[in-house]
């Protein structure tokens, strides 16, 4: 079946053994409690990522419909949007677990939907395509920090950050991880179908303990490169200016309800 006919919707599942029963256990094994969370050796991010490539939209409640047009319809099954609110969807936030060293989420995007470049202070993220393909653009600080500080109103500061990811990811795909300092930290999604992605961030979003979320806006080397800085291994294309930004206004999200089988906690 074609991909822009691929349509999920969610689905209950009573099993009480199930694929994402045995990746949460992990994960709690995995994420134990500390007073500065670590990245999890290479050991445990193996075993992490061999279950995570296991896990498909089954597994978390998702089940495959025909549809003519999927365009813009939305992730839930819903059937009382008119054509034109169809093109105007969100992207959907569905909680799986919800923990103080780990969450574990789904975001289901609609075909053209993008969460913008922003970053994961201090964590790890595991990244599962359940289903479409999703673009992914991200970056890693160059450290030392090289920053470029503007007198001039309206200029941004900026700081410099080299491209790790660029690529299209299609399911079925192996999962992806970014760590606190390399992997990808700053990264971009853009739908380029209807997709869905299964993440796990350890620890997870706290603002208390620094781990905010920033968004930023990556400008072309170029555009900044009178400092005389010099870069790296790589091209100039490599490299970009990150500023920070405040939230998008155009950030269309919304929260969705878990509907696949339950996990004992």
């Amino acid at each position: 079946m074609c991909l822009h006919r691929r349509f999920f919707t969610m689905t209950k599942k009573s099993s009480s053994s199930s694929s994402i029963q045995a990746l949460y256990d992990l994960c709690k094994k995995t994420f134990t409690p500390s007073g500065t969370p670590l990245p999890p050796s290479s050991q445990a991010t193996q075993k992490l990522c061999s279950l995570l490539d296991t896990i498909g939209p089954e597994d978390v409640g998702l089940r495959e419909e025909n549809q003519e047009d999927d365009r813009g319809h939305g992730l839930l099954g819903f059937s009382v949007f008119n054509r034109i609110d169809r093109w105007a969807q969100p992207i959907t936030y569905v909680d799986v677990h919800e923990g103080d060293n780990f969450n574990m989420c789904i975001f289901c995007f609609p075909t053209s939907a993008v969460i913008p470049l922003h970053d994961h202070p201090g964590m790890t993220v595991f990244s599962k395509v359940l289903y479409g393909s999703l673009h992914v653009k991200a970056y890693d600080w160059v450290e030392p920090a090289q920053i470029q500080k503007s007198k001039q109103t309206g200029c941004p500061t900026v700081r410099l950050a080299k491209l790790a990811v660029d690529k299209v990811l299609t399911a079925p795909c192996d999962t992806s991880v970014l760590y606190p300092k390399s992997g990808g930290n700053l990264h971009c999604f853009t739908a380029i179908t209807r997709c869905a992605v299964l993440d796990i961030l350890a620890p997870p979003y706290l603002e208390a303990a620094g781990r905010r979320c920033t968004y930023y806006h990556d400008y072309p080397y170029s555009t900044f490169s009178k400092g005389g800085y010099e870069i790296g291994n790589g091209k100039e294309e490599d490299y970009a200016w990150l500023a920070e930004i405040d939230t998008p206004d155009d950030l269309y999200m919304r929260q969705g309800t878990y509907m696949g089988p339950a996990i004992q906690t």
